[in-house]
């Protein structure tokens, strides 16, 4: 997943959309906006979803939200830049758990949504194929243009930003990493952040209705 940024190394990301100045409260609610509240053993983290301009991308966030696939997962990489080690990004998710994926979906580039790579951004993790996106996500500390499409890269499918919590990502970054290979190496976090649940803040949940082999295993419904 990103294989393709650990030659760049991930010079930063987000903090709001592209070219708009953010509203007086970016945690609030807002309309086309899914607020999600990741619970996390290092502390929350808020984020704000645009389901208007990423819509394909939203959906299958919050498939994985609504069903409670995230839940119980993890903060797992932590991917300093090397020019500066305070920026880069953190990956989260399901890593390769096949009990909770679900099918992939059509990238929706940052040339379609107009959600660039800035600081804060949230992004899904992939392999090398671009419609590969599935149950991983990564948040940038500071801007990460190689993230974003160009006219021979596809990039990856930006589709909110972290709002608030931003303090706990920074230091998730932070944390000792090791182990790893190819764009990983050196970048798994040795003590992974616990991702305790993932909470919908706006709009009804939707689950697939698709059996959670995942607890079925733990004796759980």
């Amino acid at each position: 997943m990103l294989k393709s940024l650990y030659p760049v190394a991930i010079a930063c990301l987000i903090a709001t959309s592209a070219g708009g100045a953010r509203p007086a409260d970016p945690t609030g609610p807002r309309p086309g906006i899914v607020r999600v509240r990741l619970e996390t053993s290092a502390g929350p983290i808020l984020l704000a979803l645009d389901a208007r301009r990423a819509p394909k991308t939203v959906e299958n966030f919050m498939a994985y939200v609504d069903d409670g696939r995230f839940d119980g997962t993890s903060f797992y990489r932590a991917a300093r830049s090397k020019a500066d080690p305070k920026t880069g990004f953190i990956q989260a998710g399901i890593r390769q758990d096949a009990r909770r994926i679900l099918p992939p979906f059509p990238l929706e580039t940052t040339k379609m949504t107009g959600i660039r790579h800035l600081d804060a951004t949230v992004s899904m993790a992939r392999a090398a194929s671009p419609a590969s996106a599935g149950g991983n996500f990564v948040i940038t500390i500071g801007p990460a243009p190689q993230m974003d499409w160009r006219p021979d890269f596809p990039g990856y499918a930006a589709f909110g930003h972290a709002v608030a919590g931003m303090d706990v990502a920074r230091r998730i970054l932070a944390l000792p990493s090791g182990g790893g290979f190819d764009a990983f190496k050196g970048q798994m976090i040795l003590k992974p952040v616990t991702l305790i649940r993932a909470v919908r803040l706006d709009g009804k949940p939707k689950p697939t209705g698709q059996p959670k082999v995942w607890l079925l295993m733990q004796g759980r419904r």
